[in-house]
């Protein structure tokens, strides 16, 4: 019986030790002992693998000057470096060249193709944030490399799905001579009618700060800051996940909200963001909707605990579904000054009355 017993306990604590605990903020090594470079990032799972991309950050810039870096761990604390999944190039005037602003990448797989399709936020090399463009680029395999498609901004010449004949008529009166003036209050309001949506109609929305989400019948979504990172844009992708159909709405505009981080509880659909402060931390906002096109509602800050006003001193980034079926809030602690060091804020989602809480943990296990 105590032979058994014995067996059983160590069975545990093997078990839990595979697991791993997670540790907020802290330096998390990889298989090599260097501290994981996948900054602004989202994961997969495909064939029972964890695949983490992000950002890589040099010690002294933001800027891309190697490009998006893939890590694969099967419990989720165990990270082998995978090398670089899309490599920034050479090329003068490319539009992935070594300097560019290369953000938040994301990947999906597609199952009709078999291709993995990562989608990111782009500005050109030398152009500060004035381009605002999402980039493609596809894969045979999780940890690449991949092969850049293109860049562009978002639905050029098609007007949001809850835009009618009155709202069409309302834009029509919006005149940019007139709100010369920024952030007054008439300016506010014509921007929430679709002052910047009229600016940018014929060239494309604005897309910078972003997410993919992959719905439950295989649809697939891009989720970015547009208009000025003012309003959040929710847009419908093609079958093989590379481009727009064209379909897309508008969430919380005039807001000012980027950072978007989405998932799905029981048919809600949810969204955390961040407001628009650079690099500081602020406090989250959280959506929801019974639908991907809304309406959405505007909730408190889930955050609970510890600078929970500034979301730990963190920024969202992405929401992974764990094996156990909970949600997991991924976030980002930035470093502008040393920004390879920038830290990772991990820490499940949990419920009170139907809503989504995310409470700071030290450590915590899977």
């Amino acid at each position: 019986m105590k032979k058994s017993v014995l067996i059983a306990l160590v069975a545990l604590v093997t078990m839990q030790a595979s697991a791993g605990d997670i540790r907020s903020g802290e330096i998390w090594p990889d298989d090599r002992g260097i501290h994981i470079n996948a900054h602004g990032g989202g994961i997969i799972c495909h064939d029972q693998v964890y695949y983490w991309y992000g950002e890589h950050k040099s010690d002294w810039s933001s800027a891309a000057f190697v490009g998006v870096t893939c890590y694969s761990s099967r419990n989720l604390t165990d990270w082998k470096y995978e090398g670089v999944a899309l490599s920034v190039v050479d090329e003068q005037g490319h539009d992935i060249e070594r300097g560019c602003i290369l953000e938040r990448p994301k990947v999906l797989f597609n199952k009709k193709t078999g291709k993995f399709v990562m989608w990111f936020h782009l500005e050109l090399k030398g152009r500060g944030y004035e381009a605002a463009r999402y980039g493609v680029a596809v894969s045979d395999t999780p940890t690449g490399p991949f092969r850049f498609l293109y860049s562009k901004r978002a639905n050029a010449g098609k007007w949001p799905v809850e835009f009618g004949t009155m709202e069409q008529a309302v834009v029509d009166t919006l005149d940019a001579r007139n709100y010369k003036e920024w952030w007054t209050p008439s300016w506010r309001r014509a921007v929430n009618q679709g002052l910047l949506l009229k600016r940018d109609f014929t060239g494309g929305q604005m897309s910078r700060d972003m997410a993919l989400f992959l719905d439950d019948d295989g649809k697939a979504y891009h989720i970015f800051s547009s208009e000025e990172n003012l309003t959040m844009h929710i847009a419908e992708l093609t079958d093989d996940f590379t481009a727009h159909t064209g379909k897309y709405t508008r969430v919380a505009p005039g807001g000012h909200n980027e950072a978007p981080a989405i998932f799905k509880q029981d048919g809600t659909y949810w969204m955390i963001t961040s407001g628009c402060t650079g690099w500081d931390p602020n406090e989250a906002r959280m959506f929801s909707a019974p639908t991907i096109w809304g309406p959405w509602t505007q909730h408190p800050n889930p955050c609970r605990g510890p600078r929970a006003d500034k979301t730990f001193g963190a920024q969202s980034t992405f929401a992974l579904r764990l094996p156990d079926g909970r949600w997991m809030f991924m976030a980002d602690i930035w470093r502008p000054r040393h920004p390879s060091d920038a830290r990772y804020v991990w820490l499940p989602i949990q419920w009170e009355e139907g809503k989504p809480v995310v409470e700071w943990k030290d450590v915590w296990g899977l």
